[in-house]
């Protein structure tokens, strides 16, 4: 098994090297992770090069047990150190988490979210905690904390308009490890994240109403070049 799924990725990255489209290129990454089957819905992110900050994203849909795209490839951005290799993310390191994470509950601005997910209305308590000794690290917090930095849920910027929790070290949560890892909005540069996944907001929108709370859903972060 383990010789066929690295046969079937490095297929994969020489036929994206010869013009397969990213579309190709993500239902292969999907088909070759076992823990693929667990899901019903996908975003696909990946990069070329490791250290890239651009990056493209595709939304896979399960049906019948087969992978179909239900939204083409777009520009994201992501950690302005690129993506992590595996097991590698740490806290601060500027980098996106290398691998399949479930997708969680959704925080904005607007009182109604567009979306039938767990939606929350953002307002100046709410923080997720980023202090690596704290005890409530890599957690929601509104309200009052004794960690000695935090985010900012509702900023001044686009960026949190809509912003979607990546499962990434949340179950269970190891000090240390990177925290704060969400698929939120793009600016209008693209400006290169933290560590988190974001894209222009209508595309943004798309996803939010396409993901469905009856659904397992999750995203998939990889670099070609470290398969």
């Amino acid at each position: 098994m383990k010789k066929f799924i690295l046969s079937t990725i490095i297929s994969c990255i020489c036929l994206f090297t010869f013009g397969q489209s990213a579309e190709d290129i993500a239902i292969q990454l999907v088909s070759a992770n076992p823990q693929s089957k667990q899901f019903d819905q996908l975003v696909v992110v990946f990069n070329q090069k490791a250290s890239d900050a651009n990056a493209t994203l595709v939304g896979l849909e399960k049906k019948k047990g087969k992978w179909l795209v239900q939204f083409k490839a777009i520009k994201a951005s992501v950690g302005r150190n690129g993506i992590a290799n595996k097991e590698e993310k740490i806290e601060g390191d500027g980098k996106s988490p290398n691998g399949l994470f479930e997708l969680g509950r959704v925080f904005g601005y607007d009182e109604l979210g567009p979306t039938s997910l767990n939606y929350t209305q953002t307002n100046s308590e709410d923080k997720w905690i980023d202090d690596a000794e704290a005890a409530d690290y890599n957690t929601y917090v509104r309200g009052n904390t004794s960690a000695k930095s935090f985010e900012h849920l509702k900023l001044n910027s686009i960026d949190y308009k809509y912003c979607m929790v990546i499962e990434y070290n949340t179950k269970p949560v190891i000090k240390g490890k990177g925290s704060a890892i969400f698929f939120h909005v793009a600016d209008e540069k693209y400006t290169p994240t933290s560590g988190c996944v974001a894209i222009e907001e209508n595309d943004m929108l798309n996803y939010l109403q396409w993901l469905m709370p009856n659904k397992k859903r999750g995203i998939l972060l990889t670099s070609l070049n470290n398969l």
